[in-house]
């Protein structure tokens, strides 16, 4: 048995009654609420996708109480998803905390056995690997990339799957010549006018610079998200500006934008 020396146990009795009256009111929610009823896995499935991403706009702000708020969301859809296995006598939420209980003892070698890891680093290649040793694993390295996550963040969960194994740049330097490589094809491709092909060629420089990313330590969903609100912010300074002038914003010239847009640069927006 695992014991986590830094818990009293009052805390541990009161974080157990609190899950305990959630699941309570599932229970009851279950039975009574005529929209709970009717919900399945297939039919919670868009909402969840929703409360993951509120979950991450929260923590993308640093909202602190938005995110203990969606944290809140997120975990009753866990409770949810765990009622509704228990009906069809699948899974309850002892089964779902217990198989992750296991998960994380297990791929955590380092921390419950004499195993060692130096870094974070070195703790993400070990998980990798243990996740490859699992007896129900099935499929290869990539069987555990979801298929519905966002591009972006599936060609960097990739990226990393594959490193994991070993299979990345010796310098990360390098990867600026695949990138020099991709856009030479797309302004090849760009000349034959061949759709399919420029949509292929396009793909791979977003992949690469994804990898060129992650190689020097970005994220590149969250760059790529700071530079969407930097935009809006410097367009809506713009619009601003149009409206101070009594004029619609169609009506600027190319030239009264982009004077607008290096003022709001200059000014930090």
């Amino acid at each position: 048995m695992v014991i986590l020396k830094d818990i009293t146990i009052i805390n541990m009795d009161k974080r157990l009654e609190s899950f305990r009256r959630l699941l309570d009111i599932m229970d009851r929610l279950r039975q009574d609420c005529p929209w709970d009823r009717e919900q399945t896995f297939e039919s919670l499935r868009n909402n969840t996708i929703e409360e993951v991403y509120e979950l991450v706009d929260a923590a993308a702000e640093g909202d602190i109480d938005g995110i203990k708020k969606e944290l809140g969301d997120l975990l009753l859809h866990v409770v949810f998803y765990s009622k509704i296995g228990s009906e069809m006598n699948e899974f309850d939420i002892t089964d779902v905390c217990e198989a992750e209980c296991e998960k994380l003892i297990y791929r955590h070698p380092h921390v419950f056995s004499n195993d060692n890891a130096e870094n974070a680093e070195q703790v993400t290649k070990n998980w990798e690997a243990l996740k490859q040793k699992e007896k129900d694993r099935k499929g290869g390295v990539m069987s555990g990339v979801p298929k519905s996550l966002p591009p972006i963040v599936k060609s960097y969960r990739i990226q990393e799957k594959a490193s994991a194994i070993g299979f990345d740049w010796k310098n990360k330097e390098d990867v600026w010549e695949k990138v020099k490589e991709e856009i030479s094809e797309i302004e090849k491709e760009i000349q034959s006018q061949n759709p399919d092909k420029m949509e292929e060629e396009f793909g791979d420089l977003l992949f690469s610079i994804v990898n060129t990313a992650r190689l020097y330590g970005v994220n590149p969903e969250t760059a790529l998200e700071r530079c969407n609100k930097k935009f809006i912010s410097r367009f809506e300074y713009i619009e601003e500006k149009a409206k101070e002038k009594g004029c619609n914003i169609k009506e600027l010239s190319v030239g009264q934008m982009e004077d607008y847009w290096q003022e709001a640069k200059n000014r930090k927006i």
